[in-house]
């Protein structure tokens, strides 16, 4: 199975402190290999429909983030209503990122500006993922975590080529979107490429969240 990372030459700038860019679940079981295939399925239709149309890759790959995290924050307070007794924090962790995911998606639909056939695209593929990220939550909430883990994966993986786009001049470092500028408490002076390198920070979180909560089903050390 493929060990995908990225090596220090690939990063454009440096993360957050805590972050680390260069981390990859290698596949150990039955469900992780699903989950990863799962995902490398979706990367073919991502990569054929948008190639380095990284801003509006950007627009739909966050439509379909933001629904991992509200659907698992939902399933678990139902989850911990139903059996009376404590989340372990997971709920709220989840709900953040899907608002995390959000405040991603408004960010970039200010930049890349989709056409209607991409805001099509965008609802048809939230209600595709919707359905089938909500069954496979419900029924094998691991391989659920493990395929948000995956999908994460490649986002700081497109970030990373989204950044090297903008350093040769090949897209525009325009201004940063003052949602953006307000959400991340940057600069008045921010540009695009700070904001690529706070969303990369933030995916890579949740990459490791997602991961860390699929280990801890497997190990029996869920809520």
């Amino acid at each position: 199975m493929e060990n995908r990372q990225i090596h220090s030459e690939d990063i454009s700038a440096p993360p957050h402190p805590e972050v680390v860019l260069e981390r990859h679940h290698e596949p150990t079981d039955i469900h992780d290999r699903i989950a990863f295939r799962v995902v490398k399925f979706m990367r073919v239709f991502a990569d054929a429909f948008f190639s380095k149309r990284y801003g509006h890759r950007a627009v739909v790959l966050e439509t379909v983030a933001a629904v991992p995290g509200m659907v698992g924050g939902l399933l678990q307070h139902l989850k911990s209503v139903r059996h009376i007794r404590d989340d372990q924090g997971w709920i709220r962790e989840l709900l953040d990122e899907a608002e995390n995911e959000r405040q991603h998606l408004m960010t970039f639909i200010h930049i890349a500006q989709p056409s209607r056939l991409e805001r099509w695209v965008i609802m048809i593929a939230q209600m595709i993922f919707y359905n089938l990220f909500f069954f496979t939550y419900l029924f094998a909430p691991r391989t659920a975590h493990r395929i948000v883990g995956y999908l994460e994966e490649e986002a700081v993986v497109s970030y990373t080529q989204y950044l090297k786009e903008i350093d040769a001049g090949n897209i525009e470092n325009v201004p940063a979107p003052q949602i953006a500028i307000d959400y991340w408490d940057l600069p008045q002076s921010a540009r695009l490429r700070d904001v690529v390198i706070k969303v990369r920070a933030d995916e890579a979180h949740h990459r490791d969240t997602n991961h860390e909560f699929a280990n801890r089903i497997r190990d029996k050390q869920h809520p």
